[in-house]
């Protein structure tokens, strides 16, 4: 058997390296990347937050863009002699004067709400119209003559858009307004109708198409041409306007 040297065998070291096994590596503290900041609970909270606005805004606004698109789009289709069915909409009222609408239709606003399915049957004027449009209050009288000329047998109906209802309520007031205004609080049917501002005046047959339009302020002769269309059958379309602003 081979020996090892005297040396080595009468050597402490090699007892000692015989006896202590070898260490592991000790584990390094774990560091962060240089630049690199530990997000917090409540910061990734904010940032799915602020990432759920984005997308909500987004929305929104394909929302918008879609029903502009449809409103141009029924506005040409009057303008083309079409006759499309007018936008359906159920608002709150908020001017219940119904002296100049036969009683079969003022039922309908027991509620508090109208529904434009309700008038169905009897011929419409919607008119558009805010507090603060000039145009609005120069063509007012013209609309309160004409809805006592024709009563029970045109209706007419104010639809107050971009607007509060304290000032509008106090436009009907001031101008003696003798039919129902109901009020459009999202600029939903303003959008719809494809209104580029006030006044605007559309008519409505008793079957719930839009059969002529007008772009800005009425003069007799465009009510009377509207009014044509939606109860002697008359060709309506896109009538001329007159003054015509966009909202505040």
């Amino acid at each position: 058997m081979n020996q090892l040297p005297a040396e080595a065998a009468d050597s402490p070291d090699a007892d000692e390296s015989a006896a202590v096994p070898a260490s592991e590596p000790s584990a390094e503290p774990e560091t962060q990347e240089p630049g690199r900041v530990r997000s917090s609970p409540l910061m990734r909270l904010l940032r799915l937050a602020a990432s759920a606005l984005v997308v909500g805004l987004l929305v929104l606004l394909v929302w918008a863009l879609l029903h502009s698109r449809r409103g141009a789009s029924f506005v040409r289709q009057i303008a083309d002699g079409k006759r499309p069915l007018a936008p359906p909409f159920a608002l709150a009222v908020i001017w219940p004067h119904s002296e100049t609408w036969p009683k079969s239709a003022a039922r309908g606003l027991a509620d508090g709400h109208l529904s434009l399915r309700d008038l169905r049957g009897h011929p419409v004027v919607l008119n558009f119209f805010a507090s603060w449009c000039v145009a609005c209050k120069q063509e007012a009288p013209l609309l309160h003559a004409e809805a006592q000329a024709r009563a029970g047998n045109v209706l007419f109906l104010g639809v107050d858009v971009q607007d509060l209802t304290g000032d509008a309520q106090g436009f009907a007031r001031r101008y003696g307004i003798n039919y129902v205004a109901v009020r459009d609080e999202s600029n939903a049917i303003y959008n719809a109708y494809g209104l580029t501002g006030v006044p605007e005046t559309y008519f409505i047959d008793a079957r719930g198409r839009a059969t002529a339009h007008i772009p800005g302020e009425a003069t007799r002769t465009t009510l009377d041409q509207g009014i044509a269309s939606i109860t002697s059958q008359q060709r309506g379309g896109t009538l001329p306007g007159g003054a015509h602003v966009k909202g505040p």
